[in-house]
This record gives C-alpha cells, sequence and structure tokens, in this order.
C-alpha cells in the first residue's frame, strides 16, 4: 500500500468553494476511480487556514498511476472543475508526497 499526501494550497477567498468541490464531486469520484480516500484536514491550530490537507491510498505505483489516469479523464470531473471554477482557479499551489508505511505503521 502506497499513500498520497497532497496539500493545497486555496487562492483567497477561494477555501469554501475548493472544500465544496471536494465534498459535493471530488471525494466520490475519486472511490469510483479506485482512489481510497484515508482522511481531509484543515489547520485547527498553527500552520495556516488557507490549506487543505489531504491523504489518499492505492494497492502500489502502477494502480495510482491508473486510477489517476481515469480520474482526470472523468467527463464529471471534468464538468465539476469547470464549474466550480468559473470565477477563477480555487487552488495557488499543491504539494505531493508520497509515502510508504513503515513496518510499524497502523497504516500498511
Amino acid at each position: 500500500m502506497i499513500y498520497e499526501l497532497r496539500i493545497y494550497t486555496a487562492n483567497t477567498g477561494k477555501m469554501a468553494a475548493l472544500q465544496a468541490r471536494f465534498r459535493d464531486h471530488t471525494v466520490a469520484l475519486f472511490e469510483r476511480h479506485g482512489i481510497k480516500n484515508v482522511g481531509y484536514w484543515t489547520n485547527a491550530v498553527g500552520g495556516r487556514s488557507d490549506e487543505l490537507w489531504y491523504m489518499l491510498a492505492f494497492e502500489d505505483a502502477g494502480q495510482r498511476q491508473q486510477a489517476w489516469a481515469a480520474f482526470q479523464a472523468d467527463p464529471e470531473w471534468q464538468r465539476a472543475r469547470a464549474e466550480s471554477e468559473k470565477d477563477g482557479p480555487l487552488v495557488h499551489h499543491i504539494e505531493n508526497r508520497l509515502m510508504s508505511a513503515t513496518d510499524y505503521s497502523p497504516l500498511k
């Protein structure tokens, strides 16, 4: 199992719209394409208020590549993204990390 940590920094004033897109579209579309949603977080104390952190899980690198390609090509995702960004992009930048669990991690 590999885990993908993604940190989205929202454009000014766009955090609510970004969270709505995940809540209303992205989470279900991920699952449809074999992308396991592990969790979603915002900073409660410390950090920046314009960041959305989330973690996904994949069986292996090949499954990850296939799942992301299918998700990106999905017409429903393309419509949801276009509609949510009709007044401008929601995300300023993205950080991305692929992680492997240690042998003592509860998530393996």
